[in-house]
């Protein structure tokens, strides 16, 4: 891997983590998940899983919210498979080298949308289970009270930022890049 595409890693990382505390007014509306997904496409599963870790690692770190070890660790594990997700997504799409998602088939921007309803669904029945053993809450109330309206609210978000947002970042990245996807061998 080359200098340019660990400084892209390292500024998608960045910029997972200022988009959440840029967007905490907007509670579950964030960039997060979508810059890891992406992450994840554009460089494979264990880069996207990187970002997504260490992405939650400092902003839960750090979170405005307060701090709580078993959410602080889901979350990290979540977000994760975002990344992981992401760079699986890009192997059965089996896109030759160099070349671009192509961004004329309504398809893959419904199949963007489709991972990222069952991606969320995922992070948030993982992180909610997590936040009823930290505050000892009935997992039931605690599944029931996370998914509405918070949950909805983010599978919402995130349908329309992975339906409308993939397929011109992840060609944007790949351009950069000179449209050679790493960690996908």
């Amino acid at each position: 891997m080359n200098s340019r595409k660990v400084a892209i890693i390292t500024v998608l990382a960045a910029l997972s983590i200022a988009t959440n505390y840029a967007l905490l007014p907007f509670f579950n509306v964030k960039f997060m998940d979508f810059i890891v997904f992406v992450g994840g496409f554009c460089f494979g599963p264990f880069a996207g899983g990187f970002i997504g870790a260490v992405s939650w690692a400092i902003y839960g770190s750090l979170n405005p919210l307060g701090f709580s070890l078993p959410v602080w660790l889901s979350t990290m594990f979540a977000e994760a498979i975002f990344g992981v997700v992401g760079g699986f997504t890009a192997r059965f799409l089996v896109l030759p080298k160099n070349s671009s998602v192509n961004k004329d088939k309504i398809g893959t921007c419904i199949l963007f949308g489709v991972v990222s309803m069952l991606l969320t669904f995922a992070y948030d029945f993982i992180t909610n289970i997590a936040y009823a053993y930290a505050y000892d809450i009935n997992l039931i109330v605690a599944i029931i009270v996370g998914f509405i309206p918070f949950g909805i609210v983010h599978l919402l978000s995130n349908v329309v930022f992975f339906s409308v947002g993939c397929v011109p970042t992840i060609n944007t990245i790949l351009k950069i890049t000179g449209g050679e996807k790493s960690g996908h061998e």
